[in-house]
This record gives structure tokens, sequence and C-alpha cells, in this order.
């Protein structure tokens, strides 16, 4: 690479950082500062350092470079026209290769300190093959994983599974395109959505917030979408909402979306180690894709709240603000989950009263599990704490009594062990909650 677009780079990134630094949005908590691109910048580099196995002097001049080759090969790309083929960087990082179709091309690419490879088809050219088997991806065989363009053979590869050659090789051809790669590969490729509480998921136009992560998808407010409603990052579908009266609801998601026992902090995450409800005047936290993470104090509960489409009761009042978009957001006290935002009247700016759907009761009408940080090393020990005389006939449950995930109690003559920790309610008792009772 030409020295001196190296080192123009390199003054670039030492005096205005990365591009691609991240800035914390506006509304993050009072108190949070955004990182610095210094730091921003030396997050990147220890990565790099850490995955690519490099010193980070060496990954830090390896941006300045690759930061300039970028800027080489965009200039190419428009000099060259049809004439350009594609291009790649060595597996050091330090060499730009830029093909082209016409040797008298070689010295354009030369001058501007890439090295110039001559090869067959245009990347246009490349391009358009690929789209041939783009338009037919619906018929693929179940052993071809997929497929793309590589400029370093100037060639289309099909990727195969070991056995399925000849089935992805009549694919392609029936496609137009006989002359692509067979590749065996063992690629099984999924999507990778960590589903975590406080980041936004869509639908039908909208957005709102996951609540937390359950068994299966996510918990949020029954005001985001109707049952049956599809949604998107992470993908799934409505399989339970009640709004308005409640408003509570959650999602079942698709394969390869993956519940996390996480909340969002912007920036950073907070671990759910059960659901033990706070009291009022507790301190409470709450993460959301508009404002971020904000915190408040719980100032009533067993409100009820008259919303235009109609009233919503047993929701709890807070001081913690939320704006449009916060919506179905997780509600945390310490590591313990509380709930899911409803709504409220006022903004982060102003100030005002905000609402949230107790999580216990969405538990218990859908029967789902809250996933948490123990989930992978369940408690053994009992540990039960009674704050009530009146014990069921024949049982240790009590209502009004806390219990943390691995107690055990009798009801009814059978045994039960706690999947969540919980203030028990009357009409709580273990049969009738399996989202918060197992029978061992």
């Amino acid at each position: 690479m030409n020295r001196k677009i190296i080192a123009a780079a390199t003054a670039a990134i030492t005096a205005a950082g990365l591009a691609t630094a991240i800035a914390l949005t506006p509304t993050a908590t009072a108190g949070q500062t955004a990182p610095t691109v210094e730091d921003t910048q030396s997050a990147i580099l220890a990565a790099m350092s850490r995955d690519l196995r490099i010193s980070p002097e060496q990954a830090k001049r390896r941006l300045a470079t690759e930061e300039a080759a970028a800027t080489t090969d965009a200039t190419l790309k428009t000099l060259l026209g049809s004439g350009y083929a594609g291009s790649w960087m060595d597996a050091t990082g330090s060499t730009l290769t830029v093909a082209v179709t016409d040797g008298k091309h070689a010295e354009k690419v030369r001058a501007l300190g890439a090295v110039p490879k001559t090869v067959a088809r245009s990347a246009a050219q490349l391009d358009a093959a690929k789209a041939k088997l783009d338009a037919k991806a619906t018929s693929a065989p179940k052993t071809v994983p997929g497929w793309y363009v590589d400029v370093t053979t100037n060639e289309v590869v099909v990727l195969s599974h070991k056995g399925g050659e000849a089935a992805a090789k009549a694919w392609a051809a029936k496609a137009g395109l006989s002359a692509a790669r067979i590749r065996t590969s063992a690629e099984n490729p999924r999507p990778f959505i960590d589903v975590i509480g406080g980041n936004s998921y869509s639908f039908g136009g909208s957005r709102c917030s996951v609540g937390f992560s359950v068994q299966g998808g996510f918990v949020t407010a029954g005001h985001c979408g109707g049952t049956g409603t599809r949604t998107s990052n992470p993908s799934g579908v409505v399989a339970g909402s009640s709004f308005p009266g409640n408003d509570y609801g959650w999602v079942r998601v698709d394969a390869g979306n993956t519940p996390r026992p996480l909340v969002n902090r912007y920036p950073g995450t907070v671990p759910v180690a059960g659901s033990q409800e706070a009291p009022v005047g507790a301190a409470v936290c709450r993460s959301g894709a508009t404002t971020g993470w904000r915190c408040g104090t719980i100032q009533q509960k067993n409100a009820t709240v008259n919303y235009p489409q109609g009233s919503v009761s047993g929701l709890t009042r807070t001081s913690a603000c939320a704006q449009p978009g916060d919506s179905g957001g997780s509600w945390l006290a310490g590591d313990q989950a509380q709930g899911v935002t409803s709504g409220g009247s006022g903004n982060c700016t102003s100030g005002g009263t905000f609402y949230f759907q107790p999580l216990l009761e969405i538990l218990s009408v859908y029967n789902l599990r809250l996933l948490t940080s123990g989930d992978n090393n369940p408690p053994t020990t009992t540990t039960t704490t009674t704050s009530g005389d009146n014990n069921p006939p024949g049982g240790t449950w009590a209502p009004y009594t806390s219990y943390s995930i691995g107690s055990q109690v009798t009801y009814g003559g059978a045994s039960y062990r706690a999947l969540q920790a919980h203030t028990s309610l009357p009409g709580w008792e273990p049969p009738n909650v399996p989202a918060l009772w197992q029978r061992v």
C-alpha cells in the first residue's frame, strides 16, 4: 500500500478516532457518560488483538492500512467501471489486491498502491451469476447450506454437505450456472439473535421493547400487538395478549432466536436472578429501546389507569420515566424481575408518573417459566421465609410469603419446589401456578 495513504489514515484515526465509534443514546441514565472515542478505539483494538492474535500496535497499523485500502478500492471501482472484478486484503491485512478483467487496467491499480490481478469475469458478471441461484433459492436441496461469490478465485461457490455434491451441482445447472464450483462444507447456519430485556422488536410497523426472556420467548406489554401478530428482530408470533383490562402478552420466538436471562443496561447487561416482588418505596430501574436505562421508586401498587383504549387494573405506579417505544420493556429491583412497561403520563425530560404490569401475573396466566441466571445451577437447598401464620390445611405453603428459587413446600399432601423467587398471594397455590411451582 502507498505509505502516504497509510500515514494519512493513521493521522485521521489518531486525531478523530474510528468512524465506527458508536455514541450512546442521548437519553442514557443521568450520571452515565458515553464512552469516549479513545475508549471505543481501545476496545476495538483490544478485541482485534485478542481474536486475530496480534499485538495492539499491529492491530492499530492494520486498522490504518485497511481504512486506506477501503478508500483506494472505492476509487478504483469508479475508475475501472465494468473492468473491476473485486478486491481483497491478504491474511495479514497489509496488501490490497484488486482484480481486473483487462491487463491494461493494471497500471491504474499499481498507481494507487494496490496489487493487480487479471481475471476472466467482472464483479458485475459474478453477481449476475449468483443472482440466478438466488432466484431458485426455494428449490435448493436441503444439503445446500448456502452459496456466495468468491472474488479471490473469480467464481461462484455452492456449498454442499458431504454426500450431496451431485444434487448441488444439478441444482446449480438447472438454475443456469453449470460452471459453479461445488465445495463440501459442514456448515449448518442459523440466525443468531439473543433475546435480551430492554432491546427493541418490531411488529406491524410499530416498535416495542422486550420485557423478560421466558422459556420459548419473551414477555411484553399487551398493547404491543394482539395474539397472532408477527414480530421481527427477534422474529416470532404473539402467542397471548390481553389489553385493555390487563396489559400483558408474550411472544413465542422462532428457531434461531435465543432467550437470555439478561436485561440491557445501556451499556452492558444485568443478569436476571429471580422475580422477588419489591415493596412500595423500593428503588426500581427499567430498560427500554427509546430511553435506555432509567431508575426511580415504586410509589403505589394495584393501580388502575384509564387509557383511551380502556382501563387497565393491577398496575404498579412509579417515578421511573419511560416514553413511546419503551412499552413492554423490563423493570428490575436489583436483579429481580418486576414487570413490563405499560404507559404513563409525562416523559424523561419533564418527569411524570409511569406504570408497569407486574410480571408474576403474566407468568401465571400463560404458564411461563422466567429464565434466570441460576438456571444452569439450580439451588439444592431449601430456603423458605414465612411471613404468615395461616398455612393451608395439610401443607406448609402460605400466602403473603417470600419464596426463593429452590424453596420447598407441601400442599394438599404433595411436595413442590419453587421455580421462581416470588411473594405468594391468595389463589397462587402450587397446583394452580405451574409457572412458579414444580411438583417433586
